[in-house]
């Protein structure tokens, strides 16, 4: 597969996710994936490694702090107190595999997973692995990446 012009790539090691554009960083942003580690098995909790793509996107014009269930805008933002779950919060990036075998398909398939990009609640854990698999995003953040990422945008996640 060729680089692509633009996309984004999540190093899982620095815990940071990058806007890549004509091989330079664009923006840069600090995350969190998951604290049960790597990996791409169903029910594993883990964030799944490889070339992904933005299949669908959510949340668009929601305020900051809204919070969705299974992918639907309840139209209730986040108390701003409550951290006793990672709710999903402001925008979701959800993510298809494109790797056959690796993220796609069978028990290891990234779409059916719902693994997202998204806000948390969990802000103060941003930067260090904090998640069930998705790769969670301060909500200032995730609204502007948001916004400069069409569907179909490519993500590495090394």
């Amino acid at each position: 597969m060729d680089t692509p012009e633009s996309y984004l790539l999540v190093d899982t090691g620095s815990q940071k996710l990058s806007l890549m554009h004509n091989g330079r960083v664009r923006a840069a942003y600090p995350i969190s994936t998951s604290k049960f580690g790597l990996g791409a098995v169903k029910d594993s909790f883990k964030t799944p490694l490889g070339i992904h793509r933005v299949a669908e996107k959510y949340g668009t014009g929601c305020p900051a702090g809204r919070i969705f269930k299974s992918r639907k805008d309840t139209g209730v933002e986040w108390d701003g107190k409550s951290v006793e779950e990672n709710l999903i919060l402001t925008r979701i990036l959800r993510l298809a595999g494109l790797e056959p075998g690796v993220n796609q398909g069978g028990n290891v398939d990234s779409f059916e997973r719902y693994i997202y990009i998204h806000g948390t609640n969990l802000e103060q854990s941003i930067g260090k692995p904090a998640s069930h698999g998705c790769v969670l995003m301060k909500n200032q953040d995730i609204i502007k990446l948001y916004d400069q990422v069409p569907e179909n945008t490519v993500v590495v996640i090394a």
